[in-house]
C-alpha cells in the first residue's frame, strides 16, 4: 500500500458512483463488515492525512471511515483503503469493489 494521494483516491471512490458495489469495512474490533451491497450515489475524501472517506448508499445511509492513510488497487480493480498508526498496525479498513470479496 502507499500514502493517500488525496486527488487519485478522490477520483477511484467517485468511479463508484451510480454502481452497485460490494463494501468491506473494518474498524479495530469495533466493525465488521464483509460483502455489504449498497449502490453509492455520493463519495467522498476530506482531510489533509489522515483522511476521512464517505461513501452514501441509495440516497438513504452513510459510511464515514476516519484516520486512513494508505490505499491501493488491486489487482480486480477493487479500492483498498487502511488506516495505520505510527507503529505500523492497521486501524481501520474500506475496501470497495464491484465484485464480491473472498469469503
Amino acid at each position: 500500500m502507499i500514502t493517500i494521494n488525496r486527488s487519485k483516491v478522490e477520483d477511484e471512490l467517485q468511479a463508484f458512483i451510480g454502481h452497485d458495489v460490494y463494501i468491506h469495512s473494518e474498524a479495530t474490533s469495533f466493525v465488521f463488515v464483509r460483502n455489504f451491497k449498497v449502490k453509492v450515489t455520493q463519495a467522498f475524501i476530506a482531510g489533509e492525512g489522515p483522511f476521512r472517506a464517505a461513501l452514501r448508499f441509495d440516497g438513504h445511509g452513510w459510511l464515514r471511515m476516519e484516520a486512513l492513510t494508505h490505499y491501493e488497487i488491486d489487482t480486480n480493480g477493487r479500492l483498498l483503503l487502511a488506516g495505520y498508526d505510527d507503529r505500523g498496525r492497521m486501524n481501520v479498513a474500506l475496501h470497495v469493489g464491484k465484485e464480491p470479496f473472498p469469503e
